[in-house]
């Protein structure tokens, strides 16, 4: 009986420790409410967010709480994904107003954000957690950098029991956008993003083409014998 209280007081000195752990889904569910609440056609309104940024900063905090531990491989590829959306948009409502993600030093190889217990800029969440974590090229097409030449933010979270679908919804969707790539047939030529020149790696992997990889999700193939050539990337930010 004299070990009650002692189990009752460790109980309850143990139980904060436990809910401040935020779980994937419940982290992916909010993520989900905020995009739908806030991204339309791709773009964000930083302006509004500034304003009454709320639950912009509630959903941020989280990042660094989620606890990964037990999580399967497409549960933290898409909390990792989520989270690097979540962090960029949360950046630029920081330093807003600002007319590129550019005008902040160190945006994304600098400044430093806590996920899932790590502290992390946004170029190793990108490349280490994700590109080099899983070698999936689509992953470029769904972390967006806040910049208008960037694939277009979706309008809800990536959740493990969706995610190969939705990776290729997305990649989909910008591989057949005549903005993205853009194909001029008078002049067998076609100018691809410079996503496509930077991480050429991702793309060519096995000796296929970035133009294999283009048209293995294109509904219009490009030709083999089009000139390959890349368009400067717009910097400018992808607000509304």
């Amino acid at each position: 009986m004299k070990l009650l209280p002692y189990i009752f007081a460790l109980g309850v000195c143990l139980l904060p420790a436990t809910l401040s752990a935020q779980t994937t889904n419940g982290f992916t569910d909010d993520v989900d409410a905020f995009m739908k609440a806030h991204v339309v056609d791709g773009r964000v309104d930083y302006a509004q967010l500034k304003k009454s940024g709320a639950e912009l900063a509630g959903l941020y905090r989280q990042l660094g709480s989620v606890n990964l531990t037990g999580a399967s491989s497409p549960e933290k590829k898409a909390f990792y994904i989520n989270a690097y959306n979540v962090a960029v948009i949360y950046q630029v409502v920081q330093a807003f107003p600002l007319k590129s993600p550019l005008d902040k030093a160190g945006f994304f190889d600098k400044l430093k954000h806590r996920v899932a217990g790590q502290e992390m800029t946004l170029n190793q969440l990108e490349k280490e957690k994700l590109l080099a974590a899983y070698g999936d090229a689509r992953v470029h097409f769904v972390v967006v950098c806040a910049a208008v030449s960037c694939p277009p933010l979706a309008g809800f979270a990536y959740t493990a029991s969706k995610l190969d679908a939705q990776l290729d919804e997305r990649t989909r969707l910008a591989l057949n956008n005549a903005s993205f790539i853009r194909v001029n047939k008078g002049q067998k030529k076609v100018e691809l993003s410079k996503i496509f020149d930077w991480y050429k790696g991702d793309f060519t992997k096995d000796g296929q083409s970035a133009v294999a990889f283009v048209n293995g999700f294109r509904r219009e193939k490009i030709p083999a014998d089009y000139a390959v050539g890349f368009y400067e990337y717009d910097w400018s930010l992808n607000a509304r």
